[in-house]
C-alpha cells in the first residue's frame, strides 16, 4: 500500500508540475483531478511502444533533438542529469529507467505539437496533456464510440487509451486475424511445418521440390503476400542445401570402399554427418514449437513458445551460414580426394568470421585425422598404410638396389597447402631411410631412434596424437626424427658397410690411383692384349690380376674389398684387340650399390678405359724408350757403309728421337694434370663432403658432384666430346708411333747384323747367315746379295722409315695444335690450366701463331 501510495502521490506531483507550466489557464482543483485520472489511466494501459526498451538509445535521442533545435547547454544539462540518473542503482531507485525517458520524450513531443482545441466544458487543454472530453474520461457506451475515442487518442506514433471493459482491444485484433485468414489461401502454421519439411529434404504439402527450377516452390496456385512468399522461398534455401549435402554424404557411402572416395574422403562425410546430427536436432526443437499455435499481437504471455515465419528465419541464420559452406565444399572436394581433398578444404579456413573459421577447423581436424596418422606412421615406423593412394608419398615395387632413388617420390598433387615442401621432403627422406635400414641394411636400430625422437618433440608414438592445427609439433616430430634416424643411417654406411672404404677402392683401382698395381698389371697383361680380343680367355687375364694384386702393395687390402675387384671383357667387334675390350669392374653390394649403381658404375667404366688408354700410351712410349735407350747402335758398326747411309741413319734416329720427346711431353703433362689436378682434388673434395654429409641424400649428391667432376675435367663430358675425340686420335697416333719405333729399330738391328757378317771370314759367314736366316725368315728380311746390295737396301729402308717419320710428325703437330688450340674455348677451368701446362713455354704459341 506505501509503494501504490507513493506512486500516486509522484504521478500526482508530475501533472501538477505540467499544468503549472501555463499560467494563462490557472488550474482549478476539478481541472487537476481529471488530468490525475486521465494520467493514472495512461500508465494503468497495457499497450507498449514498439521500440526496443534501450535506456541510453533513448537518452541519445533525446540529447541529439536538443541538439537539433539549437538548445545546447540544455543537452550538455541532460546529459549531466542522465549520467547522474543512471549510476543511481540499488533500494529506493528507479528500476525501469527507460520508460520514465520513453515517457518525458513523448510527453514532450506531445506538448510541442498539440492543439488549440478546448474541451467542452470550456477549459483549456494542459501544457503537454491531450485534451479529452467528459465521456472520454469516463465508461464507453459502444464500439463506434471507443473507435472515436481510439482515433483521437492517437498522439504522434503513440496511442494513448483508456481501461479497455469491453475487450474492444481483443476483438480487434481477432477480426484482424480473421481478415488475414480470408487473404492467405494456407495458414502461417501450416507454412510453417512445410518449411520445416523443405529442410529435411522432403515435400511438404504446398512447399514442394521442382526439379526444373532446382530447388524448393510453392505452388503459384497457393494464394499468400508476396512478402510471405518470398520468406518461404529464402528458408527452403536451406533445404536445397541439405539435399546436396546429404546426396554428396549417400553417393560416397554407397561407393565405398573404391579408391576415389578413400579415408580422407570417408572422414569428411563423418563429419559432414556429424553436423547434419546437430542440424537434426535444431529440427526435432523447432518442429516441437511448430505444433503451438502462432498467438494474436496481444497474447503477450505465451508468445515465446510458438514458431513463425519471421522466427524460423533467426533459427536458421546459423545453420544457413554452416550449410553453404558444407555445399561449397562438397562441390569442389567431389573430384578430390586425400591431401588435395584436405588442402581444399584448408582454404577456406581463413576467414575473417569467428563461426566459420572455428567451423573450418573443426571440420579440418576431422578430415586431416586420417592424413596425420599416415604420416605418424611413415616417420616413426617407415610404414606407407596408403591404400587408396591418398598419402603425398607414393611407394612402388623394386629391386633393393634401387629403393633409395626409385622407391619412394612425392606426389605433389596430393600434397596439401598446410604442409610446406620442405617439410614434405623431410617426411619423405625420413622414412626412406627406415625402409632403406631395414630392407637393405637389415638393421634395427632404427626403432630406437624414432623412440628417441617422439620423446624429444613430447608427443607420443600412439596413433591419433596429432591433428590438424598442430603442423609445428608434427614438424618438430619430423625434425627430430629425421636427425637421429639420418645419424643412425651414416653410422651403418661409415662403420658397418664401411663406405668410405669401398669409395678409395674403387678410386685406387678402376681409376688407377694404385701406381705400382696398375704398372706391373699392365706389365704383363700388355702381351695378352696385344693379340685378337676374341682369343683372349678372361680366365687367364682373371689370375694375372691376381699376380698383379699379390705382387703390388694392394695385397695389404681388406680381402673383401679385393674380391670385389673383377676383371671384364667388353664387347668387342672384328678387328678389336685385347687392350679395346679389357676392364676392371667393382662388385658394389647391397646397400653399397644404392650409391654405386649400374649407371654409375658405367661412368666408373668410362673413365677407367680413358684412364687405361692414357696408362697404355705412357707405357708404350717408355718401352720404346726402352728400345730407343740401348747404346748399342755405333758407328763401327756401319764403317764400311757408304756417309750418305751413314748421315740418312743419324738423321732419322735424331728425328725419332726428337718427336718421342714432344709425345712424351704431351703424355706427361696430360697425366699429371689428370692423375693430381683432377682426380687427387675432386677426391679431397668428396672426402671433406663426406664428413659433413647430414643424410644419406647428401651423400648422394656429394658422390655425383665428385664423378662429374671428374668427368667434366677429364675431357668426358658432352661439352668436350670435340676435345675428346682429338685426343684419341693422338693416343691411337702414338701407339702407331710406337709401332714404327719397333720396326725402325728392328731394321736397323738387321742392317747392323748383316754388316758385321759382311767383316766375318768366310767360314763363319756361312754359319752366320745360317743363323740369321733362322731368325729373319720372316717376309722383308733383308738377302745377303753383297755389300752393294746391302748399302742399296738400307738406304731404302731408312728413307721409307723417315718418310714414315715425317709424316707422323706432321700429323702429331696438326692434331696437337688442334688440341691445343680447342682448350682455351672450354667451359670448365681447370683445362685452362691444362693449356697452361702443355704450353708453359709459349713454344706452340710461337710456332702456330693465331691468325
Amino acid at each position: 500500500m506505501e509503494e501504490e501510495q507513493r506512486v500516486t502521490d509522484l504521478i500526482k506531483e508530475l501533472v501538477l508540475r505540467l499544468l503549472s507550466q501555463n499560467p494563462q489557464n490557472p488550474s482549478s482543483s476539478i481541472d487537476t483531478q481529471k488530468s490525475l485520472r486521465y494520467a493514472i489511466r495512461i500508465l494503468s494501459s497495457r499497450m507498449t511502444p514498439s521500440i526496443a526498451p534501450d535506456s541510453a538509445a533513448i537518452a541519445e535521442s533525446i540529447k541529439r533533438q536538443l541538439a537539433t533545435q539549437g538548445k545546447s547547454s540544455q543537452a550538455l544539462a541532460f546529459a549531466d542529469l542522465y549520467t547522474k540518473f543512471a549510476s543511481k542503482d540499488g533500494p529506493g531507485s528507479i528500476q525501469n529507467k527507460w520508460a520514465v525517458l520513453y515517457l518525458l520524450k513523448v510527453i514532450s513531443e506531445d506538448r510541442k505539437n498539440r492543439s488549440d482545441s478546448r474541451v467542452s466544458s470550456g477549459f483549456s487543454a494542459p501544457v503537454g496533456l491531450p485534451a479529452f472530453s467528459d465521456a472520454e474520461l469516463g465508461g464507453y457506451s459502444g464500439i463506434s464510440r471507443n473507435r472515436e475515442t481510439l482515433e483521437k487518442g492517437w498522439k504522434n506514433g503513440v496511442l494513448l487509451v483508456s481501461k479497455d471493459p469491453e475487450n474492444l482491444r481483443e476483438i480487434a485484433f481477432r477480426e484482424f486475424a480473421s481478415l488475414g485468414k480470408e487473404e492467405n489461401g494456407v495458414s502461417e502454421e501450416v507454412l510453417v511445418r512445410d518449411v520445416l519439411y523443405a529442410c529435411q529434404g522432403i515435400d511438404g504439402t504446398y512447399v514442394k521440390f521442382d526439379k526444373s527450377v532446382d530447388g524448393y516452390v510453392l505452388k503459384d496456385s497457393i494464394k499468400v503476400p508476396r512478402a510471405t512468399r518470398i520468406t518461404v522461398q529464402k528458408l527452403c534455401e536451406l533445404g536445397w542445401l541439405f539435399r546436396k549435402v546429404k546426396g554428396y554424404i549417400s553417393e560416397s557411402m554407397d561407393r565405398f570402399p573404391a579408391e576415389d572416395v578413400g579415408t580422407v574422403g570417408q572422414a569428411f562425410c563423418a563429419a559432414l554427418q556429424d553436423e547434419l546430427s546437430h542440424y537434426y536436432k535444431l529440427l526435432a526443437v523447432l518442429e516441437a514449437q511448430s505444433m503451438n499455435p502462432i498467438p494474436l499481437v496481444s497474447e503477450t504471455a505465451s508468445s515465446g513458445n510458438y514458431l513463425s515465419l519471421r522466427r524460423l528465419s533467426v533459427w536458421f541464420a546459423e545453420p544457413v551460414v554452416k550449410m553453404r559452406l558444407m555445399a561449397v565444399l562438397v562441390d569442389k572436394c567431389r573430384v578430390l580426394r586425400g591431401g588435395a581433398m584436405a588442402g581444399a578444404i584448408h582454404l577456406h579456413v581463413q576467414h575473417g568470421d569467428p563461426l566459420v573459421h572455428e567451423f573450418m577447423r573443426q571440420l579440418l581436424r576431422r578430415v586431416c585425422s586420417p592424413l596425420f596418422e599416415m604420416v605418424t606412421s611413415w616417420v616413426l615406423e617407415g610404414e606407407l598404410e596408403d591404400i587408396f593412394a591418398e598419402f603425398f608419398v607414393l611407394g612402388q615395387p623394386v629391386k633393393a638396389e634401387s629403393l633409395w632413388r626409385e622407391g619412394y617420390r612425392l606426389h605433389a598433387g596430393m600434397l596439401p597447402c598446410f604442409i610446406s615442401q620442405s617439410l614434405a621432403q623431410r617426411i619423405l627422406r625420413t622414412g626412406k631411410s627406415i625402409n632403406f635400414l631395414r630392407v637393405c641394411c637389415e638393421d634395427r636400430g632404427w626403432a630406437d631412434a624414432t623412440t628417441e625422437a617422439a620423446t624429444a618433440a613430447g608427443t607420443t608414438t600412439r596413433r591419433g596424437g596429432l591433428g590438424y592445427g598442430e603442423t609445428d609439433a608434427l614438424e618438430s616430430l619430423v625434425i627430430e626424427a629425421a636427425k637421429r634416424i639420418d645419424k643412425h643411417l651414416l653410422d651403418v654406411m661409415y662403420k658397418q658397410y664401411k663406405f668410405k672404404e669401398h669409395c678409395l677402392a674403387i678410386k685406387r683401382y678402376l681409376l688407377l690411383g694404385q701406381g705400382d698395381f696398375v704398372q706391373y698389371l699392365m706389365d704383363i697383361v700388355g702381351p695378352e692384349l696385344s693379340g685378337p680380343a676374341n682369343t683372349i680367355s678372361s680366365f687367364k687375364l682373371a689370375g694375372l690380376l691376381e699376380s698383379a694384386i699379390r705382387s703390388s702393395n694392394a695385397q695389404y687390402d681388406d680381402h673383401d674389398i679385393l674380391d670385389r675387384l673383377r676383371v671384364k671383357m667388353m664387347p668387342h667387334g672384328t678387328g678389336d684387340r685385347g687392350w679395346d675390350v679389357f676392364s676392371l669392374e667393382y662388385d658394389a653390394r647391397v646397400p653399397l650399390n644404392t650409391v654405386f649403381t649400374e649407371l654409375v658404375m658405367a661412368r666408373y667404366l668410362r673413365i677407367f678405359n680413358f684412364l687405361w688408354k692414357l696408362r697404355r700410351v705412357e707405357h708404350a712410349l717408355i718401352g720404346a724408350w726402352k728400345t730407343m735407350k740401348p747404346n748399342c747402335i755405333t758407328s763401327n758398326s756401319f764403317i764400311k757403309l757408304q756417309n750418305a747411309v751413314k748421315l740418312q741413319l743419324l738423321s732419322t734416329l735424331r728425328r725419332c728421337q726428337v718427336l718421342w720427346d714432344e709425345m712424351n711431353h704431351f703424355v706427361t703433362n696430360l697425366q699429371y694434370y689428370i692423375m693430381f689436378e683432377v682426380l687427387e682434388v675432386s677426391w679431397s673434395n668428396f672426402s671433406n663432403e663426406m664428413e659433413v654429409a647430414k643424410d644419406l641424400d647428401d651423400l648422394l649428391a656429394a658422390h655425383d658432384k665428385y664423378l662429374n667432376s671428374i668427368v667434366e675435367k677429364s675431357l668426358l663430358g658432352e661439352r668436350s666430346q670435340n676435345l675428346y675425340k682429338t685426343l684419341f686420335v693422338l693416343f691411337d697416333l702414338i701407339l702407331r708411333f710406337r709401332t714404327h719405333v719397333d720396326r725402325l729399330y728392328e731394321g736397323i738391328h738387321e742392317l747392323q747384323s748383316r754388316t758385321m757378317e759382311s767383316l766375318l771370314p768366310s767360314r763363319d759367314k756361312t754359319k752366320s747367315r745360317r743363323q740369321l736366316n733362322d731368325k729373319t725368315a720372316e717376309p722383308g728380311a733383308w738377302i745377303s746379295d753383297g755389300r752393294k746390295a746391302l748399302t742399296q737396301h738400307a738406304g731404302e729402308f731408312l728413307r721409307n722409315m723417315g718418310q714414315d717419320l715425317d709424316m707422323i710428325a706432321k700429323e702429331y703437330s696438326s692434331l696437337l695444335e688442334r688440341f691445343i688450340s680447342q682448350l682455351p674455348v672450354q667451359q670448365h677451368i681447370d683445362l685452362k690450366f691444362l693449356l697452361f701446362r702443355l704450353d708453359f713455354t709459349e713454344f706452340y704459341s710461337q710456332l702456330h701463331p693465331k691468325k
